[in-house]
């Protein structure tokens, strides 16, 4: 875990100016409750906002991500609408490993699709290391919004070693990532040499954010849910703590988030170890938060866990959804509010700016009784 020593950080970056090492999120991954909760949401900055497609029309997806005034400028739309209290880089978990050499491009209404998919020894060798010039873009449009952003943090981003493995295996989106599945355990030395590749690539752009300004950080594993907690333990759990390692001098707090993750929650707390290693765990939709705390312990923050589905429910049942979430949350050390996963794109944004203010309004959490 971090704590709030960030000599590796230049002097300049919010959290050693003071700008943001008070902020409610900040303090609540250190595990300091604030007196009012954090807010933020995956995918906040996108698909939901009608400035964002305004602003999208005619630009390719990763060709916007590779824009740094429009990479900025789209992670900045939604803190000045919603009020949230960080944003999250706008990027997308494939970019580094375009950067890197890789031929994929996303595909409208499929997802990442690649040239040609990595599935032999040999596709691995001919995997290029990622050059630190490359990432120029990324460091722009972080120094960028951190300018803008003042006292608000900025969260970074990077896929995890095994979910972008799933992409570069099977060639694009996938229902049981089989073919990566099959790889991990017919040839477990290339798996091994793969993911160890994907961790130093992600692990790089992820770096390259926080040095520029990101105040915390956040890896991404899409498909965990995937694997059985014996393969995870086995065959990704190491590579994932490879990953995150590339942040671990600069004393930023560390999130690890994966989709449909239950099984596996406390093991990507401590990533196969006996302690926690990571400052917070992001938890999906699908398990109670006290039941989250409950497995992984009061040694890490929480963050989640709405239904995205709740969002188009009237505000009723939304409503009691929000406060039920806030409540059991109050198990753990420090809750950070979120979806159990991304916005949808169908979603009303005046909804998740009353949601940010529903949840400001319950105080620390700990208050909010059960429903009558």
């Amino acid at each position: 875990m971090t704590d709030a020593t960030t000599s590796a950080l230049p002097d300049a970056h919010p959290l050693v100016s003071g700008r943001t090492a008070g902020s409610p999120l900040v303090r609540a991954l250190r595990g300091d409750r604030p007196d009012t909760l954090p807010v933020w949401f995956m995918r906040q900055a996108g698909r939901s906002l009608p400035e964002y497609r305004d602003l999208r029309v005619g630009t390719a997806m990763l060709d916007a991500c590779l824009d740094p005034a429009m990479a900025s400028e789209i992670t900045l739309q939604p803190v000045r609408r919603h009020g949230v209290d960080a944003g999250i880089f706008f990027s997308d978990i494939v970019v580094p490993i375009k950067l890197a050499g890789v031929d994929v491009e996303i595909v409208p209404g499929r997802g990442p699709v690649l040239g040609s998919p990595v599935r032999t020894a040999a596709d691995v060798e001919a995997l290029t290391a990622l050059d630190p010039t490359s990432l120029a873009p990324i460091t722009e449009a972080v120094a960028r919004t951190v300018a803008e952003l003042g006292d608000t943090p900025l969260i970074g981003f990077a896929g995890a070693p095994f979910t972008l493995a799933a992409y570069l295996v099977e060639g694009g989106p996938s229902k049981d990532h089989i073919r990566a599945r099959t790889l991990m355990h017919a040839d477990p030395e290339t798996w091994a040499r793969l993911l160890d590749w994907a961790a130093d690539v992600s692990g790089a752009f992820l770096r390259a954010q926080v040095t520029a300004g990101a105040s915390a950080a956040q890896l991404f594993d899409s498909w965990v849910g995937s694997l059985s907690r014996a393969d995870y333990l086995a065959h990704v759990a190491p590579h994932s703590a490879r990953a995150l390692s590339h942040v671990s001098d600069l004393g930023v707090p560390r999130i690890h988030f994966g989709v449909g993750s239950g099984e596996v929650l406390h093991d990507m707390t401590t990533l196969g170890g006996d302690t926690v290693v990571v400052d917070g765990v992001g938890v999906d939709w699908r398990i109670p938060l006290d039941e989250a705390v409950r497995r992984v312990g009061t040694d890490v923050t929480v963050q989640g866990n709405i239904d995205p589905a709740m969002l188009s429910a009237p505000w009723s049942v939304l409503e009691d959804h929000v406060r039920d979430v806030v409540r059991r949350g109050g198990a753990a050390r420090a809750h950070v509010v979120n979806l159990g996963h991304g916005v949808p794109p169908e979603t009303d944004p005046d909804v998740i700016s009353r949601v940010v203010e529903l949840v400001h309004a319950l105080g620390d959490g700990r208050t909010v009784g059960e429903p009558a």
